[in-house]
């Protein structure tokens, strides 16, 4: 019964993509598309999407087959499957239904900011750049 419900997690890490554009919007956002050893958020966030240690390994628990350290975050494909496994972990209807608002908060929040007032400029900014 437990190679049969690891089975059915394995599915659910890889049920849904990001969309590039959505993807492209958090770049320009998080460090203006630049790449490389990016440090932001008073040296709390790493990469080109601004990755903090607690999302990093939040997404790595949750999809084992990344791998990595949190360095590899300097990376802009590590960093998007990173973002990927987070958001998928908490917010997988909402890739699959394209709900950016949703998406974006989660992003810059934590796996409740979509309720949270403080991450409301955020996804301001990131819907100007999917438009």
């Amino acid at each position: 019964m437990k190679y049969l419900f690891a089975f059915f997690v394995a599915l659910s890490i890889n049920a849904a993509n990001l969309d590039s554009k959505f993807v492209r919007a958090l770049h320009m956002v998080e460090s203006s598309g630049r790449v490389g050893k990016i440090v932001g958020d008073n040296g709390r966030a790493l990469g080109p999407l601004q990755i903090h240690k607690a999302y990093w390994q939040d997404a790595v628990t949750f999809d084992k087959t990344i791998g990595g350290s949190y360095e590899d975050c300097t990376k802009l494909d590590y960093s998007i499957k990173i973002v990927n496994a987070y958001l998928n972990r908490y917010a997988e209807k909402a890739i699959l239904s394209k709900d950016y608002q949703t998406l974006a908060r989660i992003h810059n929040g934590g796996r409740l900011g979509f309720k949270k007032e403080a991450t409301i400029q955020y996804w301001a900014k990131v819907n100007k750049f999917l438009k």
